[in-house]
């Protein structure tokens, strides 16, 4: 079985072909038979996970497993108490009510890249970090429930999935998980060891 951590970069498609010609995983992971676990965005950055464990895959994947997935959100605003109570809370957006996340205020996250083409500044308008921390997965959540509490979202990183972050790795860099990083990723998802 392999397991890959990928840092997906910013317009890149979570799928190895598109009929547009725009970039996809196959740009980066020249690795045969590995699917990616959920979704992230074309318009969103960070950590990525590719296996061909298929159990692993379904665990991480399904809501019901409750394996938190952790985002950095730079959001147009600044973060009042107020806002990151309703993300604790849950919050309403068009697909209904979603679970409580965690969520905190945080300073730029250190050793982050610059995203390149860069988010839009306004000079009147100053900008802040947030993280959160979700298990549900709706389809662009995050970034609909930051709108939901008056902050829209400039830029989103996914920094975690359980235990596991993204390190050193650069935009478009990858590696093989360690064995130890695999089954602590595995306990999380309450998959039984294979023998």
């Amino acid at each position: 079985m392999r397991y890959i951590l990928l840092n997906k970069p910013y317009e890149v498609l979570t799928q190895f072909t598109d009929e547009h010609g725009r970039a996809t995983l196959k740009d980066f992971v020249p690795v045969p038979d590995v699917y990616p676990v959920g979704r992230l965005d074309f318009d969103s950055e960070g950590l990525l996970l590719l296996t061909d464990d298929k159990q692993l895959q379904h665990r991480l994947s399904d809501p019901k497993f409750k394996v938190p997935k952790t985002y950095w959100a730079q959001v147009e605003g600044t973060v009042s108490e107020a806002a990151l109570q309703q993300l604790r809370r849950g919050v309403q957006i068009k697909e209904g009510l979603t679970a409580p996340g965690e969520a905190t205020a945080l300073p730029e996250p250190a050793h982050l890249w610059p995203r390149n083409p860069p988010i839009r500044y306004r000079t009147s308008i100053p900008t802040s970090w947030l993280e959160i921390q979700i298990s549900q997965g709706m389809n662009r959540q995050v970034r609909k429930m930051c709108a939901a509490v008056g902050l829209p979202c400039l830029r989103l990183v996914r920094a975690a999935i359980g235990p596991l972050g993204l390190g050193e790795l650069q935009p478009g860099e990858w590696r093989d998980l360690t064995a130890a990083e695999v089954a602590e990723l595995r306990q999380t998802a309450g998959v039984m060891r294979r023998f």
